[in-house]
């Protein structure tokens, strides 16, 4: 009991609670998937300053006035959501990408190595994704894990692991994408281009990609209690 006389709610019923929110594992991955990747907002703010910096150096061919831009669409971004009091996570993570972008474009003085992180991004978290797969314990699962307060008692379970392994597969095939087309244009010095397949290959492409996933969630109904190890009692 707390120093104000409320009941604390304990470990087990926290997670019975988070348990009792979903009825199969499909549901979960869907609905924590939906978080991870901040759902429809959250993927434009992520390209808005992306798309400002590239028209802004179309048109000006200034890299500093550019970057300029592309930040300060992301603090304004910020901004809004601070207004209304809604989480600022994602926000901060393309004010963070426009940050680093900056670095390198400033450091070398091309404007095409404002790109260059999002590519080494992509391709660091392909070989990250592949990596999970191959050893049989792909990224996704660990989604399941935040729901049941047990990280690893999904592996257990075959099924359940192998859907895991065919939504990561959905998971980094956006990526190796990204990595196939915008690297050749990097190296080229294609800074519109690259502008344009960052933005259509960013939220457009995600949006596939889940699709995709809730098309492949929504034939199964795997029982929770499964992801739980309940099963093996």
């Amino acid at each position: 009991m707390s120093e104000h006389g409320v009941h604390d709610e304990a470990p087990g019923e926290a997670r019975e609670a988070r348990l009792a929110a979903y009825d199969t594992v499909e549901e979960a991955v869907r609905k924590q998937l939906s978080k991870a990747l901040g759902g429809p907002r959250g993927v434009v703010e992520a390209a808005i300053p992306t798309i400002g910096f590239t028209v802004s150096w179309i048109v000006s061919h200034q890299l500093r006035a550019s970057l300029i831009i592309g930040a300060g669409l992301a603090v304004v971004l910020l901004a809004v959501r601070l207004v209304q009091r809604s989480t600022v996570q994602f926000v901060l993570n393309s004010v963070f990408g426009i940050v680093i972008a900056a670095f390198f474009a400033l450091r070398s003085g091309k404007a095409a190595d404002a790109f260059l992180p999002g590519i080494i991004y992509n391709a660091g978290y392909a070989a990250a994704m592949l990596l999970s797969i191959v050893v049989r314990w792909p990224v996704v699962g660990f989604l399941i894990g935040s729901v049941t307060g047990d990280p690893t008692a999904w592996h257990r379970d075959r099924d359940i692991v192998r859907l895991c392994s065919r939504l990561t597969w959905l998971l980094l095939i956006p990526c190796l994408v990204r990595v196939a087309v915008q690297y050749p244009l990097y190296l080229a010095g294609h800074v519109g281009w690259l502008g344009a397949a960052k933005v259509v290959m960013g939220w457009p492409l995600q949006v596939a990609a889940l699709a995709a996933m809730v098309w492949l969630l929504a034939r199964g109904r795997t029982p929770m209690e499964t992801a739980t190890g309940a099963s093996e009692s």
